[in-house]
């Protein structure tokens, strides 16, 4: 195959050497741009995607890579690996993976339907890698012996496979990505400490350097279990996680995490003697007919959320026990909302769906609407054989409150919490809301909530899988020891959405030059002009001798379709080469903000070398 028709060829010389550097021509690359998004594209990294040229969807959640799309994700791994090896040394681990580590974990069965599982020829299980921290603690134990040799931290580049039950918003929600993820061993919390700040370091360099406006907020950790956990997170709209920050103080939590400081109620005043008071409210299953009917705010309103809850088993080899479900009770003010997240880390639940009629009478005695706390029976510990009754931290310390009396139509009024019924446990198990105040001392701020995307996570594991699978080492007395993990991880392709979700237009979008297919594209508005053409290509000959990646525009388009296209697909800066080449200048147009600006020919590429300086230094 001839390639010089589809790079530009040309020797330079570099350092004493000489050195072969190319440019691309548009004209002999696989760049299909669409005018319009397919309809089911929904958010606008998804339909900037498609439109560039950059994927192809070839079935639910999985997507073909094309040309400009495959460029921008090395530049991303780039970035990321050049910040990982400053603190860790690079594996790669197989993608298809045996059954037998992860029931040593205990996540064989608990990571559910989530997991593509499958069977050799043989009938041996195996499963597509969704995350690697069982393959990691097996060279762990198998290579680790003394404390000498620890900290260690390993990380890989590489495919995962999450069986996603609703493919959605592009690169988004998919069922096979790119993940950068890595993992610490360490003798002790003082060395996890260490490696924890170490990538929370590495990390924020490389969202910076991807030109990311990015947020590090608290957050769960999920399936993966461990203790501290942070999220980082860019805004946009098409985002799925929710964010509560404080634009006073900073602060910022995951919704899932999220806490805040609640005004005082004004507590009504008890009728009677102030005991519990049957009260008949026909039709009053809603909050906001309860309030109504008693003249109270939702507040003052004791709302009954029921659930049946999975605690995983375990499958392992020393003998474990099945799934079992159980029934829990949440209660909370009627203004406030569960936090699922929350409820299941607080009663160490696995997976939980709203109980149906026939367990609302066997757990609680009583229908939908009407359910209330007075006179249930609970364990003494969460998931046992009967119901686990769990109250939000905000009704401790309330009195005279209302709520439902397990019988239809009726309520009670003057419930006083631990006077009048009591509780498995209590945590903090709701939503937070905007306009809240900041839980922050002294902050006085109030919450503001948003969606975000996430881009990257890091937590700490402690001795989940180190224990479990019996990871041991030597301490520096000879004792056997069991070293404690952290884990971390970053979805490259996320990376490229939300830098498309950060920066777009109508026209499309723009990308930081560091990330960017090409950083600049060489537009000659006339092909067929001969003189234009050998400036197009002179100045994009001296652009890539100068080290920066070109597009050369050749195609025999009219300007105005180039224009569309340059706009379209992420580059930040064109060079048109037009009518104005015959007195020695060309327009330099900055993408993000539409401005053009007259350059001389021969000072164009040192105009092109400040932006892109300017650009990086002002995203560090």
């Amino acid at each position: 195959m001839d390639f010089a028709p589809i790079l530009l060829l040309r020797l330079r010389r570099q350092a004493g050497k000489y050195v072969l550097t190319f440019m691309h021509r548009w004209s002999r690359l696989f760049v299909p741009t669409l005018r319009e998004a397919p309809a089911d594209a929904e958010v606008a990294s998804h339909k900037f995607l498609l439109r560039a040229g950059y994927v192809r969807q070839l079935g639910a959640g999985i997507y073909n890579y094309l040309f400009l799309g495959q460029r921008s994700l090395n530049r991303i791994i780039a970035i990321v690996r050049e910040e990982m090896d400053r603190i860790g040394q690079e594996f790669l681990l197989p993608g298809i993976l045996p059954k037998d580590p992860w029931v040593e974990s205990g996540r064989w069965t608990g990571m559910g339907e989530n997991m593509f599982r499958l069977k050799d020829r043989k009938g041996a299980d195996l499963c597509l890698g969704m995350t690697h921290e069982e393959i990691m603690t097996v060279i762990a134990r198998g290579e680790l012996r003394s404390y000498k040799q620890l900290p260690q931290i390993w990380y890989q580049i590489q495919t995962k496979y999450r069986d996603e039950p609703r493919p959605k918003s592009g690169l988004l929600r998919v069922r096979q990505f790119t993940m950068k993820d890595s993992y610490s061993f360490d003798l002790n919390a003082a060395s996890l400490d260490t490696s924890y700040n170490l990538h929370d370091v590495a990390y924020r360099n490389i969202f910076t350097r991807c030109g990311l406006k990015f947020v590090a907020v608290e957050a769960d950790s999920g399936a993966m279990g461990g203790s501290q956990s942070q999220e980082f997170m860019v805004y946009t709209d098409a985002g799925e996680d929710l964010i509560a920050s404080c634009p006073v103080c900073g602060y910022a939590a995951n919704l899932e995490k999220a806490t805040s400081r609640l005004e005082p109620v004004t507590e009504m005043e008890p009728t009677g003697d102030g005991t519990p008071e049957l009260v008949h409210t026909p039709g009053c299953a809603a909050i906001a007919d309860v309030a109504e009917f008693f003249k109270i705010s939702p507040a003052s309103d004791i709302k009954c959320v029921a659930y049946m809850v999975l605690r995983r088993g375990t499958d392992s080899k020393k003998g474990g026990a099945p799934d079992t479900w159980h029934g829990v009770a949440a209660f909370l003010r009627g203004d406030h909302q569960v936090n699922e997240t929350k409820l299941l880390g607080a009663i160490g639940a696995a997976e939980l769906r709203t109980m149906q009629a026939e367990e609302l009478e066997k757990y609680l005695h009583g229908p939908a609407g009407f359910l209330g706390p007075v006179g249930l029976e609970h364990d003494a510990k969460p998931l046992g054989d009967g119901l686990t009754v769990i109250i939000d931290k905000s009704l401790e310390g309330r009195k005279n409150l209302v709520a439902g009396a397990n019988k239809q139509d009726y309520h009670y009024r003057n419930v006083t919490p631990g006077r009048d019924f009591t509780w498995t446990l209590s945590a903090d198990i709701r939503s937070v809301n905007e306009g809240e105040a900041c839980p922050v001392d002294n902050c006085g701020g109030k919450l503001v909530v948003g969606k975000a995307v996430e881009v990257g996570h890091i937590f700490k594991l402690g001795d989940r899988y180190t224990e479990s699978m019996g990871a041991r080492v030597l301490d520096e007395n000879g004792k056997e020891v069991t070293p404690i993990m952290g884990c971390y991880g970053i979805g490259i392709e996320r990376i490229l959405t939300a830098a498309i979700e950060q920066s777009n237009d109508a026209n499309g979008f723009w990308l930081p030059a560091t990330i960017a297919p090409f950083p600049v594209v060489v537009t000659v508005t006339n092909i067929a002009d001969a003189a234009l053409r050998e400036t197009g290509e002179k100045i994009a000959a001296e652009l890539e001798a100068a080290g920066i990646d070109v597009l050369l525009d050749d195609r025999d388009e009219r300007a105005g379709v180039k224009f569309k296209d340059a706009d379209l697909v992420g580059i930040p800066y064109r060079i048109n080469v037009g009518k104005k080449a015959a007195s020695g200048q060309v327009e330099l147009v900055s993408r993000a903000i539409s401005q053009s600006t007259d350059v001389a020919i021969d000072e164009v590429v040192t105009a092109v070398k400040a932006r892109i300086a300017n650009e990086v230094k002002s995203i560090n």
